[in-house]
């Protein structure tokens, strides 16, 4: 059975994304661009647990002033989302969104991990002019979310 960072790697691969491997810690790293910007992405391999996760970086550090307001926009965004869901550092500011699989019990495969990636992708895309609204203070977290899930959701996955 190929390791779930092969897996991955293989996808990535065959959706011609370069991708690079960083040491033995079970990473790889990419870049994205979607409608909205362009940011760094990493799967997250915990081989003995047969976990596998796929984050996107958002590109804006929060400033600390603005994190209370981000939390709560993020909260908001996070309730209604049924795959994945946003992260946020309190001490410095990023900003994530992670979807995962746990596949004890099954392979992992390139089509099974697709569904993950594409979603990510697709919510980060989607979310980051809510998220820049707020920490620009041009909107409240819940006029952002509002906004955001009033317009059509983007498809990323022929990116």
């Amino acid at each position: 059975m190929p390791s779930l960072l092969d897996v991955a790697e293989r996808f990535f691969v065959d959706e011609n994304w370069e991708c690079s491997r960083l040491d033995a810690r079970g990473i790889l790293r990419m870049g994205f661009t979607g409608d909205q910007g362009n940011w760094m992405c990493f799967v997250q391999a915990r081989e003995a647990q047969r976990q596998i996760a796929f984050y996107s970086v958002c590109p804006l550090r929060v400033p600390a002033a603005k994190r209370p307001l981000v939390a709560e926009f993020l909260t908001r965004a996070n309730y209604g989302l049924v795959i994945g869901n946003f992260e946020q550092d309190w001490d410095d500011g990023e900003v994530r969104y992670k979807t995962s699989l746990d596949v004890e019990d099954c392979e992992l495969s390139a089509m099974l991990f697709a569904h993950i990636v594409f979603a990510n992708v697709t919510a980060m895309d989607r979310y980051l002019p809510g998220l820049v609204a707020v920490i620009a203070g041009s909107q409240t977290p819940s006029e952002a979310v509002a906004a955001v899930e009033a317009s059509r959701e983007p498809d990323l996955s022929k990116s």
